[in-house]
């Protein structure tokens, strides 16, 4: 039974991407890629031919199937919060070393600006999950789900959660999913020269983690408990709820990328350091039963 929920993650990862670029879109008065194009690019990317530079090693071409494989394990240890916290920073060391193997000057751009971005919002994580775990008296997400209703202090980390996560999943205002452009690329730098069929696992791969992002803050944020006693027309209102919550947390990504530009690197201390505040009153909140 475990495998079908991870299954279906899996198949749905790339729909929550096309949706958020879709309102975007809309958003923009525009009427853009259709809401299944994550999943035409990814048939496209499998069918074409990889081209791999010369100076490249067996580090380039192993990365791309320990990204995805990360991210996969991330899946199947969803109930430990700091578990997967340590998985999706392997995930992240394959990338930046592979980006550093080509000999690229953006591959060792992205990498060394990766590691920094990793190095301020992997405290504000662990911080935020404390302040969680102090309500819920552990670490393991599904005891995050005793409580019905979020109380302050889950709801304060989970802002501090949400702007980890747009710094995970390299968006607007860390990072800018849309360009090429050298002095604002991080993680397109790092993926530059890959093509194919590497190129269609390590877009699968952040799919996956942007999905597992968007569970748990959503969890955070708008609790649900596990539907167990119910059925029928109650069961259907809960998975309409379930997939509501991500639909609105990722409408809020989506309306945040449109409205506030891209901040330069070192503003990133800046944006950081605010997420440690609001997880750190998270946590006194939570010792204080609020």
């Amino acid at each position: 039974m475990r495998f079908l929920p991870v299954l279906l993650i899996i198949i749905l990862a790339p729909l929550l991407g096309g949706l958020i670029t879709k309102i975007k879109n809309n958003l923009r008065m525009r009427q853009g890629q259709s809401i299944f194009q994550p999943y035409y690019n990814l048939v496209k990317y499998f069918n074409k031919e990889e081209v791999v530079s010369g100076t490249s090693s067996w580090i380039f071409k192993m990365a791309p199937f320990a990204i995805f494989a990360s991210s996969l394990a991330a899946l199947f240890y969803m109930r430990e919060f700091l578990a997967l916290i340590f998985i999706f920073a392997l995930g992240r060391f394959f990338l930046s070393l592979a980006a550093l193997d080509t000999g690229s000057t953006f591959g060792g751009m992205g990498s060394s600006r990766e590691m920094f971005i990793s190095s301020l919002s992997e405290p504000v994580a662990c911080l935020a999950c404390f302040a969680v775990s102090l309500q819920n008296g552990s670490t393991d997400l599904l005891a995050w789900k005793s409580l019905p209703l979020a109380n302050t202090s889950a709801l304060i980390a989970g802002v501090a959660l949400f702007l980890v996560m747009i710094a995970e999943t390299s968006r607007i205002p860390i990072d800018n999913q849309e360009t090429h452009l050298e002095l604002t690329m991080i993680h397109e730098a790092m993926i530059l020269e890959y093509s194919g069929r590497s190129l269609a696992l390590i877009e699968a791969a952040s799919y996956i983690r942007q999905m597992i992002w968007l569970l748990i803050i959503a969890q955070v944020l708008l609790p649900l408990t596990d539907p167990v006693g119910i059925s029928g027309s109650q069961w259907l209102l809960w998975s309409c709820w379930y997939a509501a919550r991500i639909v609105i947390v990722a409408a809020v990504i989506a309306l945040l990328e449109i409205a506030v530009a891209k901040m330069r690197l070192f503003r990133a201390v800046d944006f950081f350091g605010f997420g440690f505040v609001l997880a750190a009153i998270a946590v006194l909140c939570a010792v204080l039963g609020y």
